[in-house]
C-alpha cells in the first residue's frame, strides 16, 4: 500500500506535537502539509529533520508556507525537490518519485485564500493548471494534494454556508480549478465518495462548526487517472488536532517493497 495525506496545520509549531503524534500514528508514505507559518530556521529539531522523512520545508516566518514529507521507506536517497516558477509565497513543493509504475511528481499546494489579492489567487490557479495541463502533455504521472481554496460545487459547502458570490465559490476560480482537473486528474475524495453530501475538510473555527461538520471541502488529492485507479481509501480525519483542516489521507493499492 502507498499511502498520500494532506494536511493544513495552521501553523505547524502550534502543532507540533500534533503533527509527531499524527505521523507516529499514520504513517503515510508522502506527507503534504500546508500553511506551516514558519521558515526552516523556526521550526524545532524534530521538525527540522522528521525521523523516518526525507523533509522539505518551504516557508517565511508567521505565513504561507508547505511542507513535503517523504518516508526513507519509500526513497532510499534524499529526494530533489522543487518550485514551480508561478510559485509566490512559497506556496507549492515538489517531488519526484521513482515508484514501481513509474516517476510520480506529487505537489503540495497551499492556493491563496484571495481576500488579500483575489487576482493572485487566480494566477496562481492559471500557474497549477499550465502545470498539469505540461504533466498531461508530457506523459507523467502526478499528484496534488493540498488547500486549494475552492469549493468545486455547492455540494462542496454545507447548507448553512453556503452564500452568493463568496470567496472559493466564484465562477472563475472554480473553472480554474475544473480546468486543473481536467488535464486528466481525478480528485480521489469525491470519487472514492460519491454520495456523501457531508464530505468536508475545512470548518470555520467558531461555533463548534469542527464538531458539528459544517463545513466545505477545499482540501483535495487530485491524481492522474491511472494511479487514482488504484486507490481504495481517501478519509478525512475530523476528529484529529485542532487545526481548522481535517487531514486527509488517501491508500493506493500500490506494491512498494
Amino acid at each position: 500500500m502507498l499511502t498520500i495525506a494532506t494536511w493544513n496545520v495552521n501553523g505547524i509549531r502550534a502543532r507540533q506535537g500534533q503533527v509527531l503524534e499524527w505521523l507516529a500514528a499514520e504513517k503515510p508514505d508522502v506527507v503534504c502539509l500546508q500553511e506551516i507559518k514558519a521558515s526552516l530556521d523556526q521550526l524545532p529539531f524534530e521538525l527540522r529533520d522528521v525521523d523516518g522523512y526525507w523533509s522539505c520545508w518551504h516557508g517565511e516566518k508567521g505565513y504561507s508556507g508547505v511542507g513535503l514529507l517523504v518516508a526513507k521507506t519509500l526513497v532510499q536517497e534524499a529526494p530533489t525537490y522543487a518550485h514551480p516558477a508561478f510559485d509566490f509565497e512559497q506556496r507549492i513543493a515538489t517531488v519526484a518519485l521513482t515508484l514501481p509504475v513509474g516517476e510520480v511528481t506529487v505537489a503540495s499546494i497551499y492556493v491563496p485564500n484571495g481576500g488579500k489579492d483575489y487576482e493572485a489567487k487566480l494566477r496562481f490557479l492559471e500557474g497549477l493548471g499550465q502545470f498539469a495541463a505540461n504533466a498531461a502533455t508530457d506523459g507523467r504521472t502526478i499528484v496534488l494534494c493540498g488547500d486549494l481554496n475552492v469549493a468545486r460545487t455547492d455540494r462542496d459547502i454545507h447548507p448553512k454556508e453556503r452564500k452568493p458570490n463568496q470567496m472559493g465559490t466564484r465562477a472563475d476560480e472554480r473553472a480554474l480549478l475544473e480546468r486543473v482537473i481536467g488535464s486528466g486528474l481525478v480528485d480521489v475524495g469525491r470519487t472514492l465518495d460519491p454520495d456523501n453530501e457531508n464530505l468536508f475538510t475545512w470548518w470555520p473555527p467558531w461555533r463548534s462548526m469542527k464538531e458539528k461538520n459544517v463545513g466545505w471541502r477545499i482540501d483535495y488529492v487530485l491524481a492522474s487517472a491511472s494511479l487514482a485507479s488504484q486507490a481504495s481509501a481517501s478519509v478525512v480525519q475530523r476528529a484529529f488536532g485542532t487545526s481548522d483542516h481535517g487531514p486527509v489521507v488517501v491508500t493506493i493499492n500500490l506494491a512498494i517493497g
